[in-house]
C-alpha cells in the first residue's frame, strides 16, 4: 500500500500524469517507458536517447532531437532511473515491469513501432555513409548496434506495412551491410571486417536469419537475390532459416523454384544438419518431408545430422531421424566417432539409451584413436552414462585405446572420482594397468594433482605406488615436478615409495621439485630423506 492506494493504482495514476504533460514531454515519457519495458536487452542511456530522436519517415537523423537523460527522467515522472554501475536505464522497480506487462493496452503496437524506428535509423543517410566510409566511426552511432541486432526480432513479433517497406529498402541494396555485419558479430561471434567491400551476407540471408516470411517473399518477388545464393560461409538463406528454427520461413524458401533443400555450406553442413544441431524438431520434419533432402548426408568431416543431434542431446530429433530409412545409427565420422560416442562424451543419458535400443549400434565401437563411448564418458565424468554402458555385456570396461590408456586412466587423469569408483567396482578393471609409455592410472592422477583419486587408487592393494614408467618416472616424480604438495605428502606416506628413486636420466623427485621451484614439495621430500 502506498498512500492508501494499491501499487498498481499508483503506477496507473503516474502514467496518466505522464500522458497529460504539455508539448513533447508526453511523447518522450511514454516512448521511454515503451523502449525500456520492451527492449530485448537493457539499453544504455545514449542508446535510449538516440532511439527517441528518430523521426519516422525521415531519411536524416537529426542530432538536435536527442533529449538529455535528465529530461527523460523528468518526463517519466520518476518511473525510470539510470543504473550508474551498469550504465543502463531501467524501470524504477520490477513491479512496474509486471504492471506494464499485464496492461498491454498502455502501448499501441510496441514491437512494430520499435521495428519501424530501428529500420528508419538504419536507412538514414548517416548510417548509409558509414558503409561507404574508409574508416567508419560507429562510436558516434550508439544506437546502431541495437538496431542491427534486434530490428528483426521486433519485426517478426509484429510486422507493420511500414516496417516491411523499410526492411525491403534496407535489405535490397548494399547499405544494409554494415548492420548485417554487426548482427553477425552477435549471432556468429564474428568481428567487424571488410568495410570497404560488400559483405557476402545478403539481405535475403538476413531476412531468413530472422525468419520474417513477408520480407523474404518481398525480396524474392523483387528478384534481388538468388534463392540458393551463398554467403561468406557458403550457406544459403535456407540454412539460416533452418538453424534458427523458423518453420514458416523454411517452408517459404523451399516453395521457391530451384530451391535446394540439401545445399551444403563450405564445411558440408546442410540445412538439416543445422536444424538437428539446434534441436529444431519442426524444421527437421519439414526438411525430411521434402524431396531432395538426404537424412544421412555427411559434412566434410563425416558428421551426419544424427551425430549433430546426439552431440547436443536433442532426443526428439534423434528419434525423428532414427525413424527414417537410410539413417545409419552407428555410422562413424572421419575420426571414427559414432553418434553414441558423441552422446556419451557429452553426458546425454537419454540419447545414449535411445541409441542403445537399436540393435545395429555397437556400444563398444572404437574410433580412430581406439577410444570407445565408455572412454569418452569416463574422461568427462559422466557417471550416469558410464553406468548405462557398463550394463551392456558387449562393453569391455578395461579396453585400452591406441595409446594403451583405459577408461580408468582417462577418469584418473581428469580427477573423476565418481567414475573411478564405479570402474574399480568391476573385476575386469586392472587398477594398475600401464599404457604404452608405462604410465598407470596412479601416475596420471599424481601428474595432475588429483589427490582424491590418488587416495582411492592407493586403497587398492594391487596398485604399486612407486611403479616407474618407461622413462623411470614414478608417481612421486610426476607430483613433485608439478608442485602438487598434497599428492606428494600422500605418496610419501606410503612405505613402498622411495623418495630418492631416480629416473632413467638420474633425476630424483627432489631434483624435479627443486628445478621447478616448488619449495613446499622440496621441504616435504627433504624431511622424508632425513
Amino acid at each position: 500500500m502506498t498512500g492508501g492506494l494499491e501499487l498498481g493504482d499508483v503506477y496507473g495514476a503516474t502514467i496518466e500524469r505522464i500522458k497529460a504533460q504539455d508539448g513533447d514531454r508526453s511523447r518522450l515519457g511514454m516512448a521511454a517507458l515503451m523502449w525500456i519495458s520492451h527492449a530485448e536487452r537493457p539499453l544504455r542511456a545514449d542508446e535510449l536517447c538516440h532511439a527517441l530522436a528518430v523521426q519516422l519517415g525521415s531519411t536524416v537523423f537529426d542530432a538536435s532531437n536527442i533529449p538529455s537523460m535528465s529530461t527523460l527522467v523528468s518526463c517519466c515522472q520518476g518511473l525510470i532511473t539510470v543504473d550508474k554501475e551498469a550504465s543502463t536505464v531501467r524501470l524504477i522497480h520490477f513491479t512496474l515491469q509486471e504492471y506494464l506487462s499485464t496492461h498491454p493496452d498502455i502501448f499501441r503496437g510496441p514491437h512494430s513501432a520499435m521495428a519501424e524506428i530501428c529500420l528508419t535509423y538504419l536507412n538514414s543517410k548517416q548510417v548509409q555513409a558509414l558503409w561507404t566510409a574508409r574508416s567508419p566511426d560507429i562510436q558516434n552511432a550508439p544506437f546502431l548496434e541495437y538496431c542491427s541486432v534486434y530490428w528483426g526480432v521486433h519485426a517478426k513479433r509484429d510486422l507493420s506495412d511500414d516496417a516491411r517497406s523499410l526492411a525491403l529498402e534496407l535489405l535490397k541494396g548494399p547499405y544494409g551491410q554494415i548492420s548485417t555485419e554487426l548482427l553477425l558479430a552477435q549471432v556468429e561471434n564474428f568481428s567487424l571486417w571488410r568495410f570497404d567491400t560488400p559483405s557476402p551476407f545478403s539481405g535475403l540471408h538476413c531476412a531468413s536469419l530472422f525468419g520474417i516470411v513477408e520480407v523474404i517473399a518481398g525480396l524474392v518477388e523483387m528478384e534481388c537475390y538468388g534463392i540458393n545464393e551463398e554467403d561468406f560461409s557458403g550457406s544459403g538463406p535456407l540454412g539460416w532459416a533452418a538453424r534458427n528454427g523458423h518453420e514458416e520461413a523454411v517452408k517459404a524458401l523451399l516453395g521457391q523454384e530451384d530451391s535446394n533443400p540439401d545445399k551444403p555450406d563450405n564445411d558440408g553442413r546442410t540445412p538439416l544438419s543445422f536444424a538437428a544441431w539446434n534441436g529444431h524438431e519442426g524444421v527437421v520434419k519439414i526438411l525430411l518431408g521434402w524431396e531432395g533432402a538426404n537424412p544421412d548426408k555427411p559434412d566434410n568431416r563425416g558428421r551426419r545430422p544424427l551425430s549433430y543431434a546426439a552431440r547436443r542431446g536433442h532426443e526428439g530429433v534423434v528419434k525423428i531421424l532414427l525413424g527414417w530409412e537410410g539413417v545409419n545409427p552407428d555410422k562413424p565420422n572421419n575420426d571414427g566417432q559414432t553418434p553414441l560416442s558423441f552422446a556419451a562424451e557429452n553426458g546425454h543419458e537419454g540419447v545414449v539409451k535411445i541409441l542403445l535400443g537399436r540393435g545395429e549400434v555397437n556400444p563398444d565401437k572404437s574410433d580412430n584413436d581406439g577410444q570407445t563411448p565408455l572412454s569418452y564418458a569416463a574422461l568427462d565424468g559422466h557417471e550416469g552414462v558410464v553406468k548405462i554402458l557398463l550394463g551392456r555385456e558387449e562393453v569391455n570396461p578395461d579396453k585400452p585405446d591406441n595409446y594403451g590408456q583405459t577408461a580408468l586412466s582417462d577418469a584418473a587423469r581428469r580427477g573423476r572420482e565418481g567414475v573411478v569408483k564405479i570402474l574399480l567396482g568391476r573385476e575386469e578393471v586392472n587398477p594398475d594397468k600401464p599404457d604404452n609409455e608405462g604410465r598407470t592410472p596412479l601416475s596420471f592422477a599424481a601428474w595432475n594433482g588429483h589427490e582424491g583419486v590418488v587416495k582411492i587408487l592407493l586403497g587398492r592393494g594391487e596398485v604399486n605406488p612407486d611403479r616407474p614408467d618407461n622413462d623411470g618416472r614414478t608417481p612421486l616424480s610426476f607430483a613433485a615436478n608439478n608442485g602438487h604438495e598434497r599428492v606428494v605428502e600422500t605418496l610419501l606416506g606410503q612405505e613402498e615409495v622411495n623418495p630418492d628413486k631416480p629416473d632413467n636420466e638420474g633425476r630424483t623427485p627432489l631434483s624435479f621439485a627443486a628445478r621447478r621451484g616448488h619449495e613446499r614439495a622440496v621441504a616435504l621430500l627433504q624431511s622424508r630423506n632425513r
